[in-house]
């Protein structure tokens, strides 16, 4: 079983930085990536970015290429969702997951990830 806990969210204006975190526990060994995705009101929830736990790799949605940056600590067990430039259309609940053993293809899609956190409100205004 793993644990996931996100912090950072809260309340920033239009072209401002957040940064969140997600700290993993218990059976983080066999965790074998990371990802984010959020969801708005009203609208499904969507990949944002992802990273390979063991290795250097990293997936974005076209939509935060260029101002979201994903990033790992093995030795914290977390990983971190550098956001800039944010806009209102960013504004959703953001969530962390796990994909637990070996890593599965296609990380940017939510059946990739076996455990997930309870997210994190990020509001945007204009």
């Amino acid at each position: 079983q793993v644990q996931l806990v996100e912090s950072g969210g809260g309340l920033v204006q239009a072209g401002g930085s957040l940064r969140l975190s997600c700290a993993a526990s218990g059976r983080t060994f066999s965790i074998s990536a990371m990802g984010w995705f959020r969801q708005a009101p009203g609208k499904e929830r969507e990949f944002v970015a992802a990273i390979t736990w063991r290795g250097d790799s990293t997936y974005y949605a076209d939509s935060v290429k260029g101002r979201f940056t994903i990033s790992r600590d093995n030795a914290k067990n977390t990983v971190y969702l550098q956001m800039n430039s944010l806009n209102p259309e960013d504004t959703a609940v953001y969530y962390c997951a796990a994909d637990y053993g070996g890593e599965s293809p296609r990380l940017w899609t939510k059946l990739a990830y076996d455990y997930w956190g309870q997210g994190t409100q990020v509001t945007v205004s204009s």
